[in-house]
């Protein structure tokens, strides 16, 4: 099975930013350690483990958006220390202040680089993701450490929510730890 190598998907997961962003300063940088194929109630067991190390760039809020909260276009990557599945995306994501303390949920798309095809040899059920392109739901809670750093605990989840592949629905779940610098 051919794999698409994460190189490959950075111009991809950039891609949709270059069209929905308005140009403006960046906002922040992110980076952090996850756990990957956490169990969870939303996905089934791909067999993958490991640490993920994600990066990610923040944009500026978007004005034009503030019908829906100004939020903040962002792009990252996630590489996988076991070799297991690599991903980038890209998606938007909105802080809600609660003093020192915050929220921030996101959603965006992933592309990853996954077998195709994968099978689970002990009970002959397929653990492939079913698409190439994915759904990336997001939520964090975050601390203000200072005016420039702040400290998120994590969870993103991707999968194809049955979409593009009605017969299959495995997911990956990452659970993690990332330190977040604004420009």
């Amino acid at each position: 099975m051919s794999r698409i190598r994460l190189p490959a998907l950075a111009p991809l997961a950039a891609a949709p930013l270059a069209l929905a962003a308005p140009p403006a300063a960046a906002d922040e940088i992110y980076g952090g350690v996850y756990a990957h194929g956490v169990d969870t109630p939303f996905t089934f067991g791909t067999g993958e483990g490991g640490a993920d190390l994600q990066a990610g760039y923040r944009f500026d809020e978007i004005d034009a958006l503030r019908a829906i909260g100004r939020p903040q276009p962002y792009v990252f990557v996630s590489v996988n220390t076991d070799g297991d599945t690599n991903f980038a995306g890209a998606g938007l994501s909105w802080k809600v202040e609660l003093g020192p303390v915050y929220l921030r949920p996101g959603i965006g798309l992933v592309v990853h680089d996954a077998p195709e095809r994968r099978v689970d040899p002990a009970t002959g059920i397929r653990t492939d993701l079913g698409s190439r392109v994915l759904f990336e739901p997001e939520i964090a809670v975050g601390l203000n450490l200072s005016e420039r750093w702040s400290v998120e605990a994590s969870w993103v989840h991707i999968s194809n929510a049955q979409i593009f592949d009605s017969q299959q629905n495995p997911g990956i779940d990452t659970m993690g730890i990332r330190l977040n610098f604004a420009l």
